[in-house]
């Protein structure tokens, strides 16, 4: 099978973790603050719900929003954040 490389590309991205403000951050991204939906979770009260072409994704705490490259907007688990992207200088 053939092989291909991401092509290099800027993105925006904001981290939901205790130092972000889940309002400011869903209005950013056009999404939707809830509360969790499991009672007992301890990662964080609150979700914030992105309707994307896929149908509505949840970001957890911890997790990424990412604005891609069309100016949508996705969820992104850590681990594959990390695995992805880079910090760029400014």
């Amino acid at each position: 099978m053939p092989k291909f490389r991401k092509k290099p590309v800027e993105i925006e991205a904001v981290q939901l973790t205790r130092n972000t403000t889940p309002d400011k951050v869903a209005s950013w991204c056009g999404g939707r603050v809830t509360p969790h939906p499991e009672k007992n979770y301890t990662g964080g009260p609150l979700v914030i719900e992105i309707d994307t072409l896929e149908g509505t994704m949840r970001a957890e705490p911890g997790d990424w929003i990412i604005k891609g490259v069309a100016g949508e907007f996705y969820p992104c688990k850590p681990d594959i954040f990390a695995a992805t992207y880079e910090a760029v200088e400014a």
